[in-house]
């Protein structure tokens, strides 16, 4: 074998390591001493703050996501956090910018510290390469689509985007679309969502 053959042995095999390491996906977390059996976190995310982030069962966290729980950070039953999300409870850009040197010894609240915890709401789906910030709060079977800025608070069943994102419609449309053609998961989508008002 020469070199280049050789060469692309070994990142095959590193890249099937990195796989099987990293990147695959296994039910089952025993999280702050609660089993749950259906939730599943990549092992290429980062949780800052772990004893701060509170799950439900059924929760998806996939690979490169950010999140930063130093304010508290609550995922409800079945919500997904696909790629590259950053989810963060504090931000201390403007305070840094006004202290200078300050920043680390000042003594007391930092002047323009944002800090707030981030809520997100059952059955939720937080699309690629989004950023929640502090103090943000989603309803309930929320679709945040990919690459939105998102900040404040936001009703059940609204469909987010943009930067910043806004309500661009009600999740509960589409849903409606599929319940149509599979109308044997209704009552499994009503016990958790209820019945959409006439």
């Amino acid at each position: 074998m020469n070199g280049t053959g050789l060469r692309a042995t070994l990142n095959r095999l590193r890249r099937r390591l990195a796989r099987l390491l990293l990147y695959r996906m296994l039910f089952g977390e025993v999280f702050q001493g609660r089993p749950l059996a259906h939730t599943r976190i990549s092992a290429a995310s980062f949780i800052d703050h772990e004893e701060r982030l509170t799950l439900g069962d059924h929760v998806y966290i996939g690979p490169f996501n950010v999140i930063e729980a130093s304010a508290g950070i609550t995922l409800e039953e079945g919500v997904q956090v696909t790629n590259h999300v950053s989810i963060t409870t504090h931000s201390s850009h403007r305070a840094m910018r006004l202290l200078g040197r300050d920043y680390v010894s000042w003594a007391g609240e930092r002047p323009g510290w944002r800090s707030g915890p981030v809520h997100v709401g059952a059955y939720s789906f937080i699309g690629p390469h989004v950023l929640i910030e502090a103090g943000t709060r989603l309803g309930r079977g929320t679709l945040v689509r990919a690459g939105s800025v998102v900040r404040g608070q936001f009703p059940d069943f609204a469909v987010l985007e943009g930067r910043p994102a806004r309500v661009v419609g009600d999740s509960r449309d589409g849903d409606e679309a599929l319940l149509q053609r599979h109308p044997e998961c209704r009552a499994r989508y009503e016990a958790w969502a209820g019945r959409r008002p006439a």
